[in-house]
């Protein structure tokens, strides 16, 4: 498989990498501190096309390859992993669910705004209950008239807080049970509809992540997406979306990682010489590099059987599994060679730590993305 970037990547890549460098990498733990992506923030993201990756160029998007896409998603990881998910929600789950399932008149009215960054958007679909088991959601929206009534509880809920609409599922027809789940898109101002309080996070804390309770919360039946009693095929259909995004957002987390770790080890010295003179820690970056290279791969090979259309189910968890491991396991490596400077807010490894250990849990777990590798090998080796 051909990874030579095109001229139209490079320039997506080195675009996104010097707004990193230049905008993110001086504020970024200020941003962490405050818990807070500031507007003037998302706003320049929005200028820069970012909230509108992949929509459509008819409605004003990029549209731009998927390779493209997660070259974008690991440059901001680099300095900024809560804003590169904000980006990664917006585009790879709720963009590409209204291009795929909306109507005519709900495309007209959401992907120009989306595409702008005019309007952020959030993906309702977690519960309280209800994580890796989506088919559990507790959250109903029961048809009254020409509305439907919402009454429930979603979670972990990204930029929630910021959001002006949000993909919310909910059984429509309780007695189908996971087949009675649909999809609807509902707008922050509807009467009914309560936001948390921000989450309190390890990592990611400039990622607004709120719960948003509905009670007695009408919204019109023109607002449902696709097909009604249909939601779940709508989720499971963007999944391998967001987890390419999920492993480049952790590609660009170990990167970020490991470059501070190779830096500080050439400035380091103990016993009269840097610390990346010995062999431990040589050793050590030998091993990370490995992994990286390893996550790139995997990560850039998904990106591209998504778009070509070819299998790529397994592949996709294969990036996701692997790439979050490494983040983890590297920004681990890199707190390790910082010593004690690794355990303080003065260096950037202690926050790519905390930043990465979410990776291994959302757009599915460790064990989801195995569960789903496991079933393809089992698929192949029976035909």
């Amino acid at each position: 498989m051909d990874f030579n970037l095109s001229e139209d990547q490079i320039l997506m890549r080195d675009t996104a990498r010097e707004f990193a460098e230049k905008r993110l990498k001086p504020i970024a733990e200020e941003l962490d501190a405050k818990s807070h992506l500031p507007a003037e923030l998302l706003k320049e993201t929005a200028e820069l096309g970012y909230f509108g990756l992949l929509a459509p160029e008819e409605y004003g998007g990029l549209a731009i390859d998927y390779l493209s896409y997660a070259l974008v998603i690991e440059e901001i990881s680099k300095m900024c992993a809560a804003l590169a998910i904000a980006i990664s929600v917006q585009n790879s789950l709720v963009i590409k669910a209204i291009s795929r399932y909306g109507s005519d008149e709900q495309k007209s009215k959401y992907l120009p705004k989306l595409a702008a960054g005019e309007y952020i958007s959030s993906y309702c679909l977690s519960e309280p209950g209800a994580g890796t088991d989506a088919g559990s959601l507790q959250c109903r929206a029961i048809r009254s008239g020409n509305d439907f009534v919402f009454n429930g509880t979603k979670s972990w809920v990204t930029s929630a807080g910021y959001a002006t609409i949000f993909l919310v599922f909910a059984i429509t027809d309780p007695a189908k049970g996971r087949k009675g789940i649909s999809c609807i898109i509902v707008e922050k101002d509807a009467k009914g509809m309560n936001l948390g309080q921000p989450e309190k996070k390890m990592g990611l804390k400039a990622s607004d992540t709120r719960e948003v309770s509905f009670v007695d919360c009408n919204v019109p039946v023109s607002q449902l997406l696709g097909e009604e009693n249909h939601g779940l095929k709508v989720a499971f259909s963007l999944l391998e979306a967001g987890r390419v995004g999920v492993a480049a957002q952790a590609l660009g987390i170990a990167e970020a990682a490991f470059a501070e770790a190779v830096s500080y080890a050439r400035e380091r010295k103990q016993f009269g010489q840097p610390i990346i003179e010995f062999q431990a820690t040589q050793f050590k970056l030998a091993e990370m590099a490995t992994r990286i290279d390893a996550s790139r791969l995997l990560t850039y090979r998904a990106a591209v059987l998504y778009d070509s259309g070819e299998p790529h189910v397994k592949e996709i968890s294969m990036a996701k599994l692997f790439s979050s491991q490494t983040a983890n396991y590297v920004a681990n490596e890199a707190v390790q060679i910082h010593g004690g400077y690794g355990y303080v807010k003065e260096y950037a490894v202690e926050r790519y730590f905390r930043d990465a250990r979410i990776t291994e849990i959302y757009e599915g777990t460790t064990e989801a993305q195995k569960m789903v590798i496991a079933r393809a090998l089992m698929q192949e080796t029976q035909r």
